[in-house]
């Protein structure tokens, strides 16, 4: 049980390490405070209507927004994630327990295996 809270701890240390080196998230975050002012005051004037053709209130616009923020960052983190076990190829747990039962397998046939070769010595003998 340690041993795979070590691994999950050296895991989430790695990829925190290679996000924070991610230049391109800093870049984009410095282009989008720059253009922040702008873009709040053409959110908060523009109009959004519901299904029934009202006009949705300036609070309601915010929590649809962040909505979309949230899954963009999300897909983002995703991508950013799944790049960083490419490069530094990293075992998931999934594929640890399946390379265990693989181990467990092979154990038996040899042991099958051996049992075989025992019987044949015998008759040989």
């Amino acid at each position: 049980m340690k041993t795979k809270t070590l691994l999950e701890l050296v895991t989430l240390s790695t990829t925190l390490y290679a996000l924070s080196k991610e230049t391109n998230i800093i870049e984009k975050l410095a282009d989008a405070a720059e253009k922040g002012k702008e873009k709040i005051n053409d959110f908060a004037r523009s109009k959004v209507t519901d299904e029934d053709g009202n006009e949705v209130e300036f609070l309601e616009k915010l929590s649809i927004k962040a909505g979309e923020v949230r899954d963009e960052i999300e897909a983002k983190i995703a991508e950013l994630v799944a790049s960083f076990y490419d490069k530094v190829n990293i075992a998931h747990t999934d594929k640890i327990r399946m390379l265990e039962e693989q181990i467990k397998d092979l154990r038996k046939d040899l042991s099958l295996a051996e049992a075989k070769i025992n019987k044949m010595d015998k008759k040989a003998d």
